[in-house]
């Protein structure tokens, strides 16, 4: 019986800021299987698997250690007009991590947790929105949805800049969410 119990003393324990980091290197490895993002330009795609529900992907930015992403339907919250469910994600190539870096789920982020949340809670949310993308990476792969159904989309002056809805929250894009939330 002591045999079995000093050997799980030894087991290191994993702390959340560890269990976040794995968290980013899983979802790293779902996102590059489904949608291979180093192969992909700045810009708008779809992915369409024919049941109504259009994924849109926005690689907004590339540089030489971050891609800046976007994923979400191309279906609009009524009360705000942004894309709902979406999730911004920053792509680290060297550590070979994807981050949610927030989601729009409803709400910003300062309304989930307030403007100077303590460190725990920052890790939290984190933690929340980061297994959302996971679980939301697994079901696009069981739904039928990657490079092979992926199409560049082509921006004409009436279409909306799909860079307009900055996700600082900045902006125009950030102003008339704003505006919507308070109304």
């Amino acid at each position: 019986m002591t045999h079995t119990a000093s050997r799980f003393a030894r087991l290191p324990k994993l702390s959340r800021f560890g269990w976040l980091m794995g968290l980013y290197a899983e979802n790293h490895g779902r996102f590059s299987r489904l949608f291979a993002p180093a192969q992909l330009s700045p810009g708008t795609y779809l992915s369409d698997i024919g049941d109504g529900l259009d994924l849109r992907l926005d690689v907004i930015e590339q540089h030489r250690y971050t891609t800046e992403l976007r994923l979400t339907y191309a279906v609009l919250d009524p009360l705000t007009g942004e894309p709902d469910p979406s999730a911004y994600l920053r792509l680290y190539h060297d550590t070979e991590q994807v981050e949610a870096t927030h989601c729009y789920v409803g709400r910003r982020w300062q309304d989930v947790i307030g403007l100077y949340p303590p460190p725990a809670e920052v890790i939290g949310h984190r933690m929340r929105m980061n297994t959302f993308l996971g679980k939301w990476l697994e079901y696009l792969a069981e739904r039928g949805h990657g490079m092979a159904t992926l199409r560049p989309v082509e921006q004409g002056p009436s279409q909306p800049d799909p860079e307009g809805s900055n996700p600082s929250g900045s902006g125009d894009g950030g102003a008339g969410k704003n505006l919507a939330m308070n109304a």
